[in-house]
């Protein structure tokens, strides 16, 4: 599996002739430093964990250019559809749908969501986490924007996670400490990618403080260059 960082909390994910993103947030995100066409290349599937813009970012512009299905919970689904999203599968917390190639499960995640940006905020269903899993390839958990909770330890049980992304910038996530003791108590992965940071001044710059957290773990920690792919 090929996985790239585009700053932030966006990913996109190629494996087995798939290419999946997950909350492009491109546009307006100060992290993001690639060509956006060449990000959405091929691109036939983006997974939202939640409904705030620095997450859904640029979905509908990328659905309407790629045609992709975008999977989410109902809520934040259907306000897409009212803006224009032609394709969606729609889903919540717990449920699991296969997308030819692959299946997706959205999971709990301690966060909020919604559209804030109006007079009026809207609602826009539970956040979640993103797990992906297909044939031959390591699963991958992306964790959305949460704290540590305890069902973590369900979530490694059900799924067996070997990659995840985990918010580490603080403030509106976990913060380093607490993001590596998630990793720690909870999942055997080979490999976490921290996310969530060194885009907006309000949150942490580097992952520096959850390396040295995770220092001595078997879990090895892959801190990617923006916009270039790394091999899990």
């Amino acid at each position: 599996m090929q996985i790239t960082w585009f700053g932030h909390s966006a990913f996109r994910l190629d494996f087995n002739g798939v290419a999946v993103l997950i909350d492009p947030f491109f546009t307006g995100n100060p992290a993001f430093v690639s060509d956006k066409e060449e990000a959405i290349k091929g691109v036939s599937h983006i997974l939202l964990t939640h409904g705030h813009a620095d997450h859904v970012g640029d979905t509908l512009d990328i659905a309407k250019k790629t045609g992709a299905t975008v999977s989410t919970n109902y809520d934040l689904g259907m306000w897409l559809v009212s803006k224009g999203l032609e394709k969606f599968n729609p889903m919540n917390t717990g449920g699991t749908t296969d997308l030819g190639g692959f299946a997706m499960t959205l999971v709990r995640a301690d966060h909020s969501s919604g559209d804030v940006m109006g007079e009026i905020p809207i609602y826009l269903g539970n956040p979640c986490g993103v797990v992906v899993r297909a044939a031959g390839e390591p699963t991958v958990y992306h964790m959305g924007d949460t704290d540590i909770f305890s069902d973590m330890g369900l979530i490694a049980e059900l799924y067996e996670p070997k990659i995840a992304m985990v918010p580490i910038g603080d403030r509106f996530t976990m913060g380093a400490r607490t993001a590596s003791l998630a990793v720690k108590r909870y999942f055997k992965l080979d490999a976490v990618i921290p996310c969530h940071y060194g885009s907006f001044p309000i949150i942490d710059p580097t992952a520096d403080k959850f390396v040295a957290e995770m220092k001595g773990h078997a879990t090895k920690v892959v801190v990617p260059d923006k916009g270039k792919p790394v091999q899990v």
